[in-house]
């Protein structure tokens, strides 16, 4: 089934719609939507990726299409079959042209066509039984072909930035690490200066002959 639909523009990876939660609260999919903006940050930065991509990320898979400046991505069980995913992102994307074509590039703010849910939901509610007729003729539809669509890996596609974002975690417990060893070295050299001049003092009271004196009387 398609959990997750998520549309973003590529060249600043802002979010310009999103599938409202539809009363289904799917297990960690505030994780998936943080993978789903770190992919659109990355198609931001890269001119290369491909306008067509399936991605593997635990039990499920992003799929997603570029055209016109705009990146249209779903997320649905693995088992789910990718025909049809594409062709509902090819049905948001004909739609959304055709509402919002002359603002795309314009907008500023996120979320700014978030009332294009309305369509999502609708669109969703067609390609969830992949049995009915309509979605069994488009599924037999020789003329449509995904083959040649490549797949990869969730950490394929981000792991140069997840491996940055590790560096810089280590990096910042390092850092934190070797602030709370100078602290307690600091402290330690304290007592230590501390305990030297006390025993100093009690060396020199043991050697002062008036000491000595002054406890015979």
């Amino acid at each position: 089934m398609v959990k997750l639909t998520m549309i973003a523009r590529v060249n600043d990876g802002l979010l310009l719609a999103e599938g409202l939660d539809d009363g289904r609260v799917e297990k960690d999919i505030d994780y998936y939507k943080q993978q789903a903006k770190s992919l659109f940050k990355k198609l931001s930065q890269s001119q290369h990726e491909p306008s067509r991509m399936s991605i593997e990320t635990g039990p499920n898979m992003f799929h997603y299409i570029i055209e016109g400046g705009v990146c249209y991505l779903t997320m649905c069980d693995r088992s789910y079959p990718k025909k049809l995913a594409f062709q509902y992102l090819e049905d948001l994307q004909r739609e959304f042209e055709k509402l919002n074509r002359s603002q795309i590039e314009t907008v500023a703010r996120p979320y700014a066509f978030i009332k294009f849910d309305t369509f999502i939901q609708k669109t969703r509610k067609l390609y969830l039984d992949t049995h009915t007729q309509r979605n069994l003729a488009k599924l037999n539809d020789e003329l449509y072909e995904v083959q040649q669509i490549m797949t990869r890996n969730i950490q394929e596609v981000l792991g140069v930035g997840e491996k940055l974002d590790q560096v810089s975690q280590m990096s910042s417990h390092l850092t934190s690490e070797s602030r709370i060893y100078a602290e307690k070295a600091r402290d330690l050299s304290r007592q230590l200066k501390v305990r030297e001049e006390r025993a100093r003092r009690e060396r020199a009271d043991i050697n002062n002959p008036n000491n000595y004196y002054l406890g015979c009387k």
